[in-house]
């Protein structure tokens, strides 16, 4: 750092007028033709669809790219060698690089997104099970606003490396619908009442007409697949008004919703298993030999057993040591009175 700046203080005192006047018409044009031209690229990018977010992201690399030419020129036109310092320039930015991988690849993942128009604020969308509303796009994370009002913050790269379903990128959607009824229903009855459920609500399209037909036959219920569009804002009550007025229309027409059903048969044929043997047989022992112990086994058995064996000896007392019992003593008979 102290080089650096007697490099400066010599320069200043001991060049000449003319170097010294080139190094400030540089700086004060670089300064000019940097403003002039980041004003110029904003207004051609500003008559463009491309997002503004994008547009300041690259404005932004552009001014800091413009600087560092500037800057790299008036080292040069001071005398610093401008290859050492690209060079270390360099590693400096491969090292912050290497630390920020994640942050970078979220940053042009972003830009990705962005660019692409993929989504856009207010959008519907579902990822990686995930669902909710659009709040905030930037070039690090899209944030989201679940239906149960649960802010929910994804990194770009998780976005751009799953499946990305989005319900709200067109006007219209297409509500589905299911309804399973018993096996005596009459079918046309069925698909009348489901359909005119639909045409009875105001928010359903009436073109393309709402459908229903017979889908599958199922063990215990027929089913029948219907659907009709409406406006996006408009599916989920719509959804619920259909489910639940079809239901009513299904009772006051006595059209019966199966339980699972399970068909039950008594058995009465003879069941003969095939036995072979009279039973089990008589255990018999096997006979077997003792083998003797070798090698670190009977070393084990003589240092472990022995010793015991020895204490044991050593314990018990000799007949010689043992005290005789004494003779009871009898109790002397008291004297006669005369």
């Amino acid at each position: 750092m102290k080089e650096f700046w007697d490099k400066v203080v010599n320069f200043f005192e001991n060049d000449t007028f003319r170097k010294i006047v080139l190094f400030f018409a540089i700086l004060i044009i670089g300064i000019i033709v940097i403003k002039v031209l980041l004003a110029t690229i904003r207004k051609i990018l500003g008559g463009t669809k491309m997002e503004k977010i994008a547009q300041q992201f690259l404005c932004t690399i552009l001014k800091f790219v413009l600087w560092l030419a500037l800057i790299l020129i008036l080292l040069s036109q001071m005398g610093f060698n401008i290859t050492g310092l690209l060079t270390a320039f360099s590693a400096v930015i491969l090292a912050v690089g290497m630390a920020l991988q994640n942050a970078i690849a979220n940053v042009a993942n972003g830009i990705i997104i962005i660019s692409s128009h993929m989504f856009k604020k207010g959008d519907y969308i579902i990822v990686n099970g995930v669902e909710g509303n659009i709040t905030d796009i930037n070039f690090m994370f899209t944030t989201l606003i679940t239906v149960d009002n649960r802010k929910v913050t994804m990194p770009n790269t998780s976005i751009i490396n799953n499946n990305v379903t989005n319900l709200g990128a067109y006007p219209k959607r297409r509500v589905d619908f299911t309804f399973s009824v018993a096996y005596e229903s009459d079918v046309e009855q069925v698909k009348k009442i489901v359909t005119d459920v639909m045409k009875s609500d105001g928010r359903v399209y009436l073109d393309p007409t709402p459908f229903c037909r017979l889908k599958t036959l199922n063990s215990s219920s027929i089913d029948f697949f219907s659907n009709c569009w409406c406006d996006n804002a408009d599916y989920w009550d719509v959804y619920y008004y259909v489910v639940e007025n079809v239901y009513n229309e299904f009772k006051r027409n006595n059209i019966s919703v199966p339980f699972n059903q399970i068909e039950m048969r008594e058995r009465k044929d003879v069941v003969k298993m095939p036995v072979s043997g009279k039973g089990l047989p008589a255990r018999v022992e096997k006979v077997r030999k003792e083998e003797p112990h070798h090698g670190l086994l009977d070393a084990f058995s003589v240092s472990v057993h022995k010793p015991k064996k020895e204490k044991a000896e050593k314990a018990k007392p000799t007949a010689k040591s043992e005290p005789k019992p004494k003779k009871e003593e009898k109790p002397s008979k008291p004297a006669k009175k005369n």
